[in-house]
């Protein structure tokens, strides 16, 4: 009885390694995936929220997606402190 229609957890992808405020863009290191128009929840001791992906950037360069092991920048809609968690929220199909 709903044990087998859970719904998909949010995967940790990364934390965010800096935030430079006065543009709204976050620097994050990730441990996982992100694509261009996936959705977003960072959270942190003082953040929680969710956003889609609107662009990646690399050192200034545009990328549909990045991989774990890579620093991205991300435009992001509210301040974020170092540390705070990067989770991807699943799809709903």
């Amino acid at each position: 009885m709903g044990k087998d229609e859970e719904k998909p957890k949010e995967q940790e992808i990364g934390k965010v390694d800096h935030y430079y405020s006065k543009i709204g863009v976050a620097v994050i290191e990730l441990s996982g995936e992100l694509k261009v128009g996936e959705e977003i929840h960072i959270k942190g001791a003082t953040s929680d929220f969710k956003q889609n992906v609107e662009s990646i950037q690399i050192e200034h360069d545009k990328l549909e997606e990045a991989k774990a092991g890579q620093s991205i920048g991300l435009k992001v809609k509210e301040p974020v402190r170092q540390n705070d968690k990067v989770f991807k929220v699943p799809q709903h199909l």
